[in-house]
Order: C-alpha cells, then structure tokens, then sequence
C-alpha cells in the first residue's frame, strides 16, 4: 500500500514516502542545516564526580530492586531508589543509585548509560547535590506567595 501512494503521489511529495536513501535529498525538508557561524547549543552543566548518581528515563515498570540488580554488575551498590509518585505508587521514571566508591560510580555511569531498562533507553550522570532547605531553586518567581525582599 505505501508503494502505491508513493506511486501515485506527485513527485514533489514522493521524498516523503520513500524511505531509502537514494530518493531521499541531503537536504530533508524538516531538519535545515545549521546556520554558518552558529555557536554550539549549550550545554548542560555536569555535576562534580561523586558516588550518587541520577538515574533518568526509567520505565515505570522498573523496581528499586531491579535498579539496584542492574547497576550492581559494576560495583558495590550502597543505596538504589526509584522515585514514585505517593498516590499512584508507579514510578516517575528516574531513581538514585549510590555507590562505596568514586570509581565504582564512574564504572557504573560507563556502563549505563544509554543501555536498555526494561525496554527503555535510561541515562546515568552524577547527581548534583541538593540547594540547601529555604533557597529558592528559581530565583524569577516567588515560593509559596511570599516577596523577594
């Protein structure tokens, strides 16, 4: 059937049905070239190595036991945790995982990083440490009503 369409469509619309390279131009309509003399995207800023990591991209099947049996193949895992949502119970799809060691945590960023869980691509970095109880994360927008003085 996609044979026929790509057939019977005009051949300006043909590129879009065709999936082979050879149809396709090296300009594909949605992705432009960047622009000449454009800066690189920023990037986002990376958190000083240390034993905790950050855990994203977790399926909400995904148990602490099953982050904890996974990320334990590349050293000794201290502490794995899923974070769930306190109603529902089902995974907000990141976690913790903390090890005894520095290079234990490196190991485990290596090998994580960008694999399958449970069916999903997850990512593995340091977690940034958490800003101290009363500053504000945001610093545009007042917390709970109150007025930056």
């Amino acid at each position: 059937m996609a044979t026929r369409a790509a057939v019977a469509a005009p051949r300006v619309l043909r590129r879009f049905f065709c999936t082979n390279s050879a149809s396709s131009s090296p300009s594909f309509p949605f992705i432009p070239p960047p622009p000449t003399g454009a800066a690189p995207a920023p990037t986002r800023p990376t958190a000083e190595p240390n034993t905790n990591l950050f855990v994203s991209g977790l399926s909400k099947r995904t148990t602490t036991e099953k982050l904890r049996e996974e990320f334990s193949k590349f050293g000794v895992v201290t502490h794995a945790r899923v974070v769930t949502d306190r109603v529902s119970g089902y995974s907000k799809g990141f976690g913790f995982v903390q090890y005894s060691t520095i290079e234990e945590a490196q190991k485990g960023i290596e090998g994580m990083d960008g694999k399958f869980l449970d069916g999903w691509v997850i990512f593995a970095e340091y977690a940034r440490p958490r800003p101290p109880p009363g500053q504000f994360v945001n610093n545009n927008t007042t917390q709970y009503g109150r007025q930056l003085s």
